[in-house]
């Protein structure tokens, strides 16, 4: 990783970028960028100045144009580039949530027979979820984890959501929360 130091609001936009640019051969427009970080387009261009002086994004000019994250802009962020990773689908509500990619499960509170929660990392915003939504994650590619429950939160700035995790199941069973007599 690399030790670029980036204020909060460049840090929010460069982030942004990379969700959006994510697997994709185009450039993103700084009105994109605005939208999924609720700013002002003008906040994103003047922050893309010193973003480019840093050497983390690649600005296109005209009127098709827009910015490309820089490999750096990966490494500063400690993300690694889509390229032919896997997806990993999120469903809200029973409908699948397009141009989301779920990048990252990670589980908390795993031992208290009650109470099983998971961040979910995205790559994408989180913007569309929130508190009482219920989703399904996956399956992910290894063992086709599929976990199910329902929103606590959603951090759009760290585009991940807090899930209370009813039921997970794998390619090979099941995994059902856990009852007092486990």
């Amino acid at each position: 990783m690399t030790n670029i130091e980036l204020s909060s609001s460049q840090e929010r936009i460069l982030t942004a970028l990379v969700n959006l640019a994510d697997g994709k051969d185009a450039v993103v427009c700084g009105q994109a960028i605005a939208e999924t970080i609720d700013r002002n387009a003008g906040t994103v261009r003047n922050r893309m100045q010193g973003l480019r002086t840093l050497g983390l994004v690649e600005g296109v000019p005209g009127p098709n144009g827009g910015y490309t994250p820089t490999e750096t802009a990966y490494e500063t962020l400690g993300i690694e580039p889509m390229d032919d990773r896997a997806r990993v689908p999120i469903e809200r509500g029973g409908s699948s949530v397009d141009g989301i990619n779920v990048r990252e499960i990670e589980f908390s509170s795993v031992n208290n027979p009650e109470l099983c929660r998971a961040e979910v990392v995205l790559r994408g915003s989180a913007r569309g979820f929130e508190g009482g939504d219920r989703v399904t994650v996956g399956p992910t590619p290894a063992t086709g984890l599929r976990l199910s429950g329902i929103v606590d939160a959603a951090d759009v700035d760290g585009n991940s959501l807090m899930v209370r995790v009813d039921s997970m199941k794998t390619a090979t069973g099941s995994a059902g929360a856990p009852s007092a007599s486990d």
